[in-house]
């Protein structure tokens, strides 16, 4: 296979670098939007039940933002459809009739009734009885969730292929059963994980916006109502979000044990084995063995296998498997970015779970509005969610390598044989300046309806009565 090189850089590692920057660029707005909409219905579902206008005020104030987000959030997402033909179309052609199935089902239905309705709710204020009006938001919440859903299916079948048999007469992996894909125990564990990390963004974004306004006395008694609704999420998804990814790890030890142990930097199999906590060195081959390391005995047994002795293998007795397998070969990821993506992840989480419980504390003994330190830190702990969301990404596509599907296809063989690392360098410069543009529009403009004071409720009737009837 030819691979053409600009500057030193392969037309793989372009193709990849440029595929890494829009997904992760994307998965920015994933979160956001899967949790902000169940938040926004929250406080729709509160103003309806109780007739309180502050609920309703709230709703459009946080309604606004997830319009934003979610404007922009589509169109990065409708680029990546695009790169698997343009710069992936080998993996495309091979795997097209499995990973196709679930991409097409997002984009018919979940996408499309994602929306739908969030165009019927944004003009169908004062417009819709209060009821439909309030189911049309939770149809957007749903549509959030269907789509995350058969995106982590797709995602999940390449790190662990099921439902598939391989065409003898063309080579190319084939489809036989929706609902294997659909079980993969690699997704539902997955998929549970992104939808808890989705609740915790959300509830961070809309606790951070509460804080900042709870710190200038801008509508206290408003925004203390989100600041408690956004804990009530934000302690809960927080906990069981590092109880999920745990069993994630779990069954990653079944299905990718190489991930596994090239997220703890393990060369050899132990028996016990400690989870490090920090290291120096030891990240490759070469010099495997760290200058400094902390380490907890036993953890990464429990963690791995749910046993205080279990077994890990190592990443040199995995390697060796795997060329007895597939032949000659280095199996083994980027173990520092693995090992240190899954700490990222792994101790923001848990920063974001503790100021939650800070948060819960002083909000039961009602000091919270009044706590400076915890408004302040409250404020910027929303950058957290976002390092946590995009180092979980990072480990899970890069502890798969090189391996673009587990045991079918290697990274290296899934480009686009074609399409020269020229055209990719030069639409990848492309696409880094039209995302930082957007990336500071979207910044912009989220930090400026985030500042912007409630206002008064607008002379819109928004208790609606049923439509009337249309006369001609």
């Amino acid at each position: 296979m030819r691979v053409s090189v600009v500057v030193g850089v392969s037309q793989l590692d372009l193709a990849r670098l440029q595929f890494a920057a829009t997904s992760i660029y994307h998965f920015l707005f994933v979160p956001v939007t899967i949790g902000l909409a169940f938040l926004v219905a929250l406080l729709q579902t509160a103003w309806h039940r109780r007739g309180d206008e502050d609920y309703l005020r709230l709703t459009r104030f946080f309604g606004t933002l997830l319009l934003i987000n979610v404007a922009v959030g589509v169109v990065t997402g409708l680029v990546q459809e695009f790169q698997f033909g343009m710069a992936w179309s080998s993996y495309s052609r091979f795997v097209g009739d499995v990973f196709g199935a679930p991409l097409a089902i997002e984009g018919l239905a979940a996408f499309f009734l994602e929306s739908t309705f969030i165009g019927l709710w944004i003009f169908g204020w004062g417009r819709l009885p209060r009821g439909v009006h309030l189911a049309t938001i939770w149809l957007v919440a749903l549509g959030t969730v269907l789509s995350a859903a058969f995106i982590m299916a797709a995602n999940s079948w390449m790190q662990h292929p099921v439902g598939y048999r391989i065409d003898p007469q063309t080579g190319r992996a084939q489809l036989t059963s929706i609902w294997a894909v659909l079980g993969n125990p690699l997704f539902l564990w997955a998929y549970a994980h992104v939808l808890l990390a989705s609740l915790v963004t959300g509830g961070a974004l809309m606790l951070a916006v509460s804080a900042w306004h709870l710190r200038r006395r801008s509508d206290p008694r408003v925004f203390r109502k989100t600041a408690k609704v956004a804990l009530i999420v934000l302690v809960p998804a927080a906990f069981l979000a590092m109880f999920v990814g745990s069993m994630l790890g779990t069954t990653g030890t079944t299905y990718q044990p190489m991930k596994i142990a090239a997220g703890e930097a393990l060369w050899n199999t132990a028996q016990p084995a400690p989870f490090t906590l920090v290291q120096i060195g030891g990240y490759t081959a070469g010099n495997p063995k760290p200058s400094f390391a902390i380490r907890i005995p036993h953890l990464l047994s429990l963690l791995a296998t749910n046993s205080w002795n279990g077994k890990v293998q190592g990443m040199n007795q995995l390697n060796a498997q795997q060329q007895q397998q597939y032949g000659p070969g280095d199996y083994r990821p980027n173990v520092f970015v693995a090992f240190w993506s899954m700490r990222v992840m792994a101790y923001l989480a848990g920063l974001t779970f503790l100021l939650a419980l800070w948060g819960a504390w002083l909000l039961r003994r009602q000091k919270a509005e009044t706590a400076k330190w915890f408004l302040r830190l409250a404020v910027w702990a929303v950058i957290l969610p976002f390092l946590m969301n995009t180092a979980g990404w990072i480990l899970t596509e890069n502890g798969r390598q090189p391996w673009i599907v587990q045991g079918l296809q290697l990274t290296r063989n899934g480009v686009s044989p074609t399409v020269s690392a020229t055209t990719i360098a030069i639409s990848l410069v492309i696409f880094v300046l039209l995302y930082g543009v957007m990336a500071l529009v979207d910044a912009v403009l989220m930090i400026r309806f985030a500042r912007r004071p409630l206002g008064p409720l607008p002379e819109l009737d928004e208790r609606a009565v049923p439509v009337p009837a249309m006369t001609y």
